[in-house]
C-alpha cells in the first residue's frame, strides 16, 4: 500500500500536504521465496491491496451481479480469460496439451471455459469431472453444454503423465473441510503430473481464509486469484502452495463494495514512499523527540538497538532511561543519545513527543514503577514492547487505565510476538496462532490501542480500521533483539507526526524491507538485529 497514513491519519500539516511516490516492490516470503504477487490493475485507492475472505468475495460478486448489473456468465468469461492470459504467458507462442480438472461449483465452470478456450487456441485439452454431476452449480452445466460442441476430451483419467498445463478448477474459495475420497485422490493426482500447473483462484485444499492446510493441497506454480486477493493466499502455509499470485481484474471492484469493505489490507510499498517527508528548514526538534525507557543494569543491548533504530528512521531526538550501569556503553555505541535516569523520568516525558517502554527493562519492581509513572503521568503517545508488554499483561490495573486512556485519545501501540500475546489474552500461544489477526482484533478493542501482532506474519490491528498484514522479512528476522529495532522503528516515526496506526502499518513494512535487504546481503542464518538497523539506512 502507499501507506494511507498519508492520506488521512497524519497529525501533521506538512505530512497532510504531501503527496507520496509511486508504488515500489511486491510482496514476497522471506527473502526472495516462491511468492510474488502481479497485480493486472491498480487495485483500491491510494494503491491499497484488499484481502479478502471468501464470504466478502461471495458478497462483492453478488453486488456486481444483482445491483450492478454484470451477470454471472460475463464475470465467469472474464475469469476464463485472465486465466488464458496466464497460459499464454507461460507457453508463449507455442501450443500443447492441456488437463483441467474441474469440480462441480463455479470454480469448476471457470476450468470449463478456460477448457473452452484452451481449445480455440489450438491445445489439447482434457477435462476430468471432479464430483458428482448431479450437485453441479447451474452455470458449471451451462459452462459444460457449451463444452459439448468444441473437440475437448472428457476423461476418468489423465491420458499421459505429463502436460504443458494443467488447470485447478476444482474448489476455488469453495473449500470447507479436507479433501477427502475422490477429491483426496484429484488433488494427489495433480500434484503428481508433470507440467505447469494452474490453480484458478486458489489452489484445491487451502483454505482462503486462514491459508491453513488440513489435509492435502495443490501445489500450484501460479495461481490467478480473481478480483480481489483472497487471504489464505498470503499467509503460511497456504502461500507456500500458491506459487506466484496474480490477481486478475475480471470487474468486480471497488464499486461492488456498496459501503462493505474489506476488512483487511496487504502493507505494501517501498521505504521511501513510506517515510515521512522532511521539511529544507527544519532542525532536530522538528523531527521529532523519543523518549526510550529501556536497558536495565548491565544489560544495555536492547537500549542501544532501539535507540539506533530511531535515530536511523529519522528522529531528531533520542533520550534515554536506563540504569546509571549502562551509560558508558551507550555513550559508546550510540553517542548521539542523551542519556537520563529514573529520576529524571517525569521531566523527560514533558519534554517527549513519544515514550518508548519495554525493550530490556525485566519484570523488577523498578520497571513497574517506570511504567506506572509513564502511564499515570504523561498524556504523551507510547509503544509498549517486550518487558512492558509483560508487565502489563500482569497488571489488570494498568490494563484498565489503559483501555480508560485510549478511549479517550492517547495513543498506544502495542507489539507483541506470539507468547507476549498470549500472556495478554489469556489464553496458549498455539489457539492464538491459529487466528493471529482475530485475537489482535481483540485486545485492540479491549485497550483501545494499535496492536501489532508479530510472527512470520505481522498484523496491525485497531479500532475502525482494516487489520493490515504485512509480509516482509523472512526467518532472518527470528533473532534476538529484532523486536527492539522495530520499536524504535514505530516510535521514530509517530515522532515525527505519524498517527499510531500509520506508523505501526509502516514501522512493520520498513523494517521488514531492512530485514530483506540484510538477507539478501549476508544470508538469513547470519541475519543479527545491528543488521536491521544499519539496514534502515539508504532502503
Amino acid at each position: 500500500m502507499k501507506i494511507w497514513a498519508l492520506r488521512e491519519g497524519l497529525q501533521t500539516e506538512r505530512m497532510r500536504k504531501t503527496k507520496a511516490d509511486e508504488i515500489g516492490g511486491l510482496p514476497r516470503t522471506a527473502a526472495g521465496g516462491p511468492l510474488c504477487v502481479k497485480q493486472s490493475r491498480k487495485e483500491g485507492r491510494e494503491g491499497m491491496k484488499y484481502l479478502v475472505t471468501a464470504k466478502e468475495m461471495r458478497q462483492y460478486d453478488a453486488n456486481t451481479a444483482e445491483k450492478i448489473g454484470i451477470s454471472p456468465e460475463v464475470l465467469m468469461e472474464r475469469a476464463a480469460l485472465k486465466a488464458l492470459e496466464a497460459v499464454e504467458r507461460y507457453c508463449g507462442e507455442k501450443k500443447g496439451t492441456a488437463f483441467v480438472l474441474a469440480g462441480m461449483g463455479n470454480n469448476g465452470g471457470d476450468g470449463l471455459a478456460l477448457a473452452r478456450l484452451l481449445c480455440e487456441q489450438g491445445f489439447a485439452v482434457e477435462v476430468m469431472d471432479v464430483g458428482d454431476r448431479g450437485r453441479a452449480s447451474a452455470l458449471r452445466e451451462k459452462q459444460s453444454r457449451i463444452l459439448e460442441s468444441y473437440p475437448v476430451k472428457t476423461v476418468t483419467g489423465p491420458g499421459r503423465q505429463e502436460y504443458t498445463v494443467v488447470i485447478d478448477a476444482m474448489f476455488g474459495i469453495g473449500l470447507s473441510r479436507a479433501p477427502e475420497g475422490v477429491f483426496r485422490e484429484a488433488v494427489e493426482l495433480v500434484n503428481g503430473l508433470d507440467g505447469y500447473k494452474i490453480a484458478l483462484d486458489l489452489p484445491s485444499g487451502v483454505d482462503s481464509d486462514t491459508g491453513r492446510v488440513p489435509g492435502c493441497a495443490v501445489r500450484a506454480d501460479e495461481t490467478v486469484t480473481f478480483a480481489f486477493c483472497k487471504r489464505g493466499l498470503m499467509m503460511y502455509p497456504g502461500c507456500e502452495y500458491a506459487g506466484t499470485v496474480t490477481v486478475a481484474d475480471i470487474g468486480i471492484g471497488e464499486r461492488s463494495f456498496f459501503g462493505e469493505e474489506p476488512g483487511m489490507v496487504l502493507c505494501d510499498g517501498t521505504a521511501r514512499s513510506l517515510l515521512p517527508p522532511r521539511r529544507a528548514d527544519g532542525n532536530k526538534g522538528t523531527f521529532g523527540k523519543v523518549l526510550l525507557v529501556a536497558g536495565s543494569r548491565n544489560m544495555a543491548g536492547a537500549a542501544v538497538l532501539s535507540t539506533r533504530a530511531a535515530y536511523r528512521i529519522g528522529a531528531g531526538m533520542v533520550k534515554v532511561i536506563t540504569p546509571e550501569e549502562n551509560r558508558v556503553i551507550l555513550q559508546e555505541t550510540v553517542p548521539e543519545a542523551l542519556l537520563g535516569t529514573e529520576a529524571d523520568l517525569e521531566k523527560s516525558m514533558e519534554w517527549a513527543d513519544v515514550i518508548a517502554f519495554g525493550p530490556g527493562v525485566g519484570k523488577g519492581g523498578e520497571a513497574l514503577a517506570c511504567l506506572e509513572k509513564v502511564m499515570e503521568g504523561s498524556d504523551r503517545p507510547v509503544v509498549l514492547d517486550a518487558d512492558g508488554l509483560n508487565l502489563l499483561a500482569e497488571s489488570p490495573s494498568l490494563q484498565e487505565l489503559t483501555a480508560e486512556q485510549g478511549r479517550a485519545g492517547r495513543a498506544f501501540v502495542l507489539t507483541p510476538h506470539p507468547g507476549e500475546l498470549a500472556r495478554l489474552m489469556g489464553q496458549p500461544a498455539a489457539k492464538l496462532k491459529e487466528d493471529p489477526a482475530g485475537y489482535g482484533m481483540q485486545l485492540a478493542g479491549r485497550l483501545h490501542a494499535v496492536v501489532a501482532a508479530k510472527d512470520a506474519r505481522t498484523f496491525i490491528c485497531a479500532e475502525k480500521r482494516p487489520v493490515c498484514l504485512s509480509l516482509g522479512g523472512g526467518s532472518g528476522m527470528a533473532t534476538a533483539g529484532s523486536g527492539d529495532v522495530l520499536t524504535g522503528v514505530i516510535a521514530g516515526l509517530m515522532a515525527q507526526g505519524m498517527g499510531a496506526y500509520e506508523a505501526a502499518c509502516a514501522g512493520v513494512r520498513i523494517h521488514g524491507l531492512a530485514g530483506e535487504r540484510v538477507s539478501a546481503r549476508i544470508g538469513e542464518h547470519a541475519c543479527m538485529a545491528g543488521d536491521l538497523a544499519d539496514a534502515l539506512a539508504n532502503l
